[in-house]
C-alpha cells in the first residue's frame, strides 16, 4: 500500500498519566498480540481511512473514537499515542471547509454529511471531551517548526534494508521498529524522539530568540506564531511525555542519499544559534521558490558549490 505523503507529530504519555479506566485498557492494550504493532500502525490507520472516504455516502469521520494508539515501551514503562481518529477527522474536515468555497463542498461530501459531522463535533465539545489531539500531521513536508524540539543526535533512520543510522538511544525504543533488527529489513523510516522536557525547553529557547531578535512584520521561517502554538500543543501533555517526529510517507518521495544527507534538525539549530547571535545567512531563510516548485525545504534550500541538488532539508 502507498502511504500518504504527510509527516506526523506525536506525543507519547505514560500510560500512568491516562484515568481511569482509560488507564487500564491501554495497559491491557499495550500487551495485546491482535493490536496493529507499529511497523504497520501506519498502513492500517490509512487503510481505514481510504475506506471512509470511498463509502457512499462519503464519511469524513467515523462514528466512534479509534480505540486504538502508538505504543512504545522503554524498561517497565508504557508510553501510549491515541490515534484519536474521530477527533483528528474533526478537526481535518473543519479547516477543509475553511480553505474550500462553499459551492465547492457539495462535491466532496454531501450536506446532510457535512451537517451530521457538524452536530456530532458540536456535541463532543459541549460534553467538555478534549480537543488537543495526540497527533499532528503535515502534508508533503516537514513544518520547520517541527524541527525545533529535536537534537540531531535523536535521530534514527531505517532504509529498509538492513541499513541503519543512528544517534545515541533515545528514551524509548520504537516498539517493533527504529533502530533494531527485528524491522529493519522490512520497515523504512525516518524519526527522532525526545523527552518532552528537552522538547519543551527548545521550543521555549527558540521562541526567546525569535521574540529577541527578529523585528516585526517580517517574515521568516520559524515564526513567533507557529513556535507559540506548537509551545501550547506540548504544554498540555503530561511533563515525563516523549515527542516523536516521524517522516512517515515522506520517505518514499526521497531516495536514501538524500535521507542520509537530510540535516533539517542540525541546520535549524546553527540558524538559531545564529540568529542569537545577531547573524543572518542563507540557512535562515526559506526561498518561496521551494515550496512553489516541489523541492525539499528547511531552514536552507540552496544548490551545492558543486552545482548538484540541493541537500535535503525536508521533504516538501
Amino acid at each position: 500500500m502507498v502511504l500518504p505523503y504527510a509527516a506526523y507529530l506525536r506525543v507519547y504519555e505514560p500510560v500512568t498519566a491516562f484515568p481511569e479506566p482509560a488507564r487500564t485498557l491501554w495497559t491491557a492494550y499495550a500487551e495485546s498480540r491482535r493490536r496493529p504493532k507499529r511497523v504497520r500502525a501506519l498502513e492500517v490507520e490509512h487503510q481505514e481511512a481510504l475506506q471512509r472516504l470511498v463509502a457512499d455516502p462519503p464519511e469524513p469521520a467515523p462514528e466512534l473514537e479509534s480505540q486504538d494508539a502508538y505504543v512504545r515501551k522503554s524498561g517497565d514503562t508504557i508510553y501510549i499515542c491515541p490515534w484519536g481518529t474521530r477527533l483528528r477527522s474533526w478537526l481535518a474536515y473543519e479547516r477543509f471547509r475553511e480553505r474550500t468555497p462553499a459551492r465547492l463542498v457539495p462535491m466532496f461530501a454531501p450536506p446532510a454529511v457535512t451537517e451530521r459531522v457538524e452536530r456530532d463535533y458540536e456535541r463532543w465539545k459541549r460534553a467538555g471531551r478534549t480537543l488537543r489531539p495526540h497527533i499532528l500531521t503535515s502534508t508533503w513536508h516537514v513544518p520547520p517548526t517541527w524541527f525545533v524540539p529535536f537534537a540531531p543526535a535523536e535521530r534514527c533512520l531505517l532504509l529498509g534494508d538492513g541499513a541503519t543510522d543512528k544517534g545515541r538511544s533515545a528514551p524509548a525504543a520504537p516498539e517493533h521498529a527504529g533502530c533494531g533488527p527485528r524491522t529493519a529489513a522490512t520497515a523504512r523510516t525516518l524519526i527522532y524522539v525526545t523527552a518532552m522536557a528537552e522538547a519543551r525547553r527548545r521550543v521555549e529557547g527558540a521562541l526567546r530568540i525569535v521574540r529577541t531578535r527578529v523585528g516585526g512584520g517580517e517574515t521568516v521561517t520559524l515564526g513567533e506564531g507557529r513556535l507559540e502554538e506548537l509551545g501550547r500543543w506540548l504544554s498540555e501533555f503530561h511533563p515525563r511525555s516523549l515527542v516523536e517526529l516521524d517522516y512517515g510517507g515522506l520517505v518514499h518521495l526521497l531516495d536514501d542519499r538524500w535521507l542520509r544527507a537530510d540535516a533539517s534538525v542540525a541546520e535549524t539549530a546553527v540558524a538559531l544559534a545564529a540568529l542569537e547571535r545577531g547573524r543572518r545567512s542563507w540557512r535562515w531563510r526559506c526561498p518561496r521558490a521551494c515550496s512553489t516548485a516541489g523541492a525539499p525545504c528547511g531552514p536552507s534550500s540552496r544548490r551545492t558549490d558543486r552545482g548538484g541538488p540541493p541537500r535535503p532539508r525536508s521533504a516538501r
